[in-house]
């Protein structure tokens, strides 16, 4: 989607704190943390929730989930973290690109 900010983090239009990437993915800082270690984690191909997952995207989820204990080990999190994917817009959704946070490091604060 042309207009989609995290889409434009992914071809690199717009800049971010990226601290993994692979070909199916990336993770970065969010810019307004709820905790000492507050990520992202976005599909690179453009799905806009949950809800919009189909079939079709089950080796894309699968890697994603497998690959978010990953990202939390790399930034020191082995003590646990919270995971947190909203969906829609009363599920508090404010980025239709889907997204997991990773938070940890401390006593998160409400998202």
């Amino acid at each position: 989607m042309s207009d989609c900010i995290f889409c434009k983090i992914c071809d690199g239009t717009i800049p971010a704190d990226i601290v993994y990437e692979d070909e199916h993915c990336l993770a970065f800082r969010d810019i307004q943390p709820k905790a000492p270690v507050h990520l992202l984690v976005i599909p690179r191909k453009h799905v806009a929730s949950l809800d919009d997952l189909s079939d079709a995207d089950r080796e894309l989820a699968g890697h994603m989930l497998l690959t978010i204990p990953r990202i939390a080990r790399q930034q020191g999190l082995e003590g646990g973290y919270r995971t947190v994917a909203n969906t829609g817009k009363g599920g508090g959704q404010e980025v239709f690109h889907l997204h997991f946070h990773i938070l940890g490091g401390g006593t998160p604060k409400p998202l």
